[in-house]
């Protein structure tokens, strides 16, 4: 192979081979400039971007306003990712790790900060005592499923995603390598949907609202632009699970929350109150 690639010795960023991230991705942690996180008038305070991984917890906390649970109002304010608002001194003060979403939770003495989106999923569902059993069996079958999709959807993301839809070229065997492993997770799903109308069973649970986002969106065609690539509709208890999710209330509410991309009609990229949400859901067709 002529043009095979050789690592060298000791690895080197080259950022004119880093694609359309290269100015944000790098290999040091920590912030990168000053800038404090605002502050609402509600206890819950979300800092995150509408994309799979964002759409996680503002759709739980739509749930949970839908369900009356009052003291989940909460304040969403936007962290725009190409722009490295994730790497301000107060983003990185609430995770360290740079990534979204990230939360603070203000209405107790001391302020709780909380990172990593299925950590904030279970969070809000202990705090609140919803969408999480608590019998031992059934609460340990949400865990595993919510444990799974934390573990899988970087290879449909950082994998998949990357290499068909947002790789500076297009290379055959990542994309080969991750199609399989995207279209070998969509079984384990849909084996798994065959006999149970949710992930944990026969409940809603915070394993569905972790999921739903990366592969319910992924076989509704709107992820990658990939359903006929990846035969969507062969997974078909996928996407009737898929489709009974996207039309609860909250989930339409939920995935349209710091988003500032797309039709008018949905993008929220601030929330303050239900009535944000309201006035955009109006504009739809």
């Amino acid at each position: 192979m002529t043009n095979q690639y050789v690592p060298p010795k000791v690895w080197t960023m080259d950022e004119e081979n880093g694609g359309q991230w290269a100015s944000i991705n790098r290999p040091d942690s920590g912030a990168r400039h000053e800038q404090a996180l605002p502050v609402g008038k509600h206890p819950i305070q979300l800092h995150s971007m509408g994309t799979p991984n964002g759409q996680k917890v503002t759709i739980m906390l739509e749930e949970l306003l839908a369900l009356g649970v009052k003291e989940a109002e909460y304040d969403a304010y936007l962290i725009k990712i190409g722009e490295g608002d994730q790497f301000g001194s107060g983003f990185v003060e609430v995770n360290p790790n740079s990534k979204i979403p990230a939360l603070v939770d203000q209405s107790g003495e001391t302020p709780v900060n909380v990172f990593e989106s299925g950590n904030i999923l279970f969070y809000l569902a202990e705090k609140f005592g919803h969408f999480l059993p608590t019998d031992t069996a059934a609460r340990t079958e949400v865990m595993n499923w919510l444990f799974w999709l934390q573990g899988s959807a970087p290879y449909l993301g950082g994998g998949f995603g990357h290499f068909y839809a947002y790789a500076p070229e297009k290379f055959e065997y990542p994309i080969n390598r991750f199609a399989m492993e995207a279209k070998r997770q969509l079984d384990v799903l849909d084996k798994r949907l065959a006999n149970n109308t949710y992930l944990g069973g026969e409940e809603y649970s915070i394993a569905d609202i972790a999921t739903w986002p990366w592969y319910g969106n992924l076989v509704l065609g709107k992820a990658y632009d990939a359903a006929e690539f990846l035969d969507v509709d062969s997974y078909k208890n996928v996407k009737r699970w898929a489709e009974q999710i996207e039309a609860r209330e909250a989930v339409q509410r939920g995935r349209i929350v710091n988003r500032a991309w797309g039709e008018a009609w949905e993008q929220v990229p601030e929330r303050h109150s239900a009535q944000d949400i309201d006035d955009v859901l109006k504009l739809q067709p």
